[in-house]
């Protein structure tokens, strides 16, 4: 992987985020080197992933999906309006347009990093885990125990995570992103699969 100007990126995204989204980057990639240190990963590539995660969160949602559309990602009828889930996606194209960054598995840690997807990299799961378990984060339920979990089985906190999403979504009547109950069924199917063999 090409090497980057650190100080310069954070320079940069700093103008580029509000300053509670700037915080919750730099949270993100200290969290996600620090999973890659404990995972064997690349902590560089896994602190460069989290830097741009949320690269396109603080632009107007119609430009999200005109940055979509003018890269060929498809926009579904249940992305369609919602920064929530359209960041992720248009961020993997700035990231790749504006920050220069090709890692493929980069960019999709970046796009996946909101819903997660089936066959996930260790990196994506990283800045998926990382992206919820950042120090600053406190409104979810079971927070103590995940972030504990995150240190000692990936895979186990990516199915916590996405169960714990599931019911709360569930609850309160919010509609469940597809592709999020899609990577939870997976994953579901792929332990029951691995523990019949065990």
């Amino acid at each position: 992987m090409k090497r980057y100007n650190k100080v310069e990126l954070i320079r940069t995204l700093e103008q580029e985020l509000n300053y509670k989204r700037f915080i919750h980057t730099l949270a993100v990639a200290g969290t996600a080197a620090s999973l890659a240190m404990c995972y064997g990963a690349s902590v560089e590539k896994a602190e460069l992933a989290g830097l741009l995660h949320d690269c396109a969160k603080c632009i107007d949602v119609r430009k999200m999906q005109k940055i979509c559309e003018r890269a060929g990602l498809p926009v579904s009828s249940f992305e369609s309006g919602s920064g929530s889930l359209l960041h992720s996606k248009a961020g993997s194209v700035l990231a790749e347009e504006k920050y220069g960054c090709t890692d493929p598995d980069i960019l999709n840690a970046i796009r996946y990093h909101t819903t997660g997807r089936p066959g996930m990299s260790l990196l994506e799961k990283i800045i998926f885990v990382a992206d919820y378990i950042e120090p600053g984060r406190f409104t979810a339920k079971n927070l103590p125990e995940i972030r504990k979990m995150a240190f000692e089985d990936i895979d186990e906190t990516l199915m916590k995570i996405l169960y714990d999403t599931l019911v709360y979504l569930n609850s309160t009547g919010n509609t469940v992103d597809p592709m999020t109950q899609m990577t939870y069924d997976y994953y579901t199917q792929l332990y029951a699969e691995k523990n019949t063999y065990d």
